[in-house]
């Protein structure tokens, strides 16, 4: 849990916290939890299955709207 909160501290730092905020509230990342299935997320989740994880993320970017979502996320990044 350490890495997160480092990683959330950094993110402040570098005032891209309310920017991800905007982002996870897009109409994309509605669509996209719209697609998922919540128990398969949760399932993977628990059990910390790396390939059933690798999956999921696949699943996601394998649409339109994950595409974009993850576009967007390295170009807030790079800024």
């Amino acid at each position: 849990m350490q890495n997160f909160e480092e990683l959330g501290r950094e993110l402040e730092r570098r005032g891209k916290t309310e920017k991800l905020k905007a982002l996870a509230d897009s109409s994309d990342v509605q669509k996209l939890g719209k697609m998922l299935d919540p128990g398969a997320v949760e399932r993977a989740a628990r059990s910390g299955d790396s390939q059933a994880i690798k999956d999921l993320l696949s699943s996601v970017l394998n649409t339109k709207e994950g595409q974009r979502l993850a576009q967007s996320v390295q170009q807030l990044m790079k800024d």
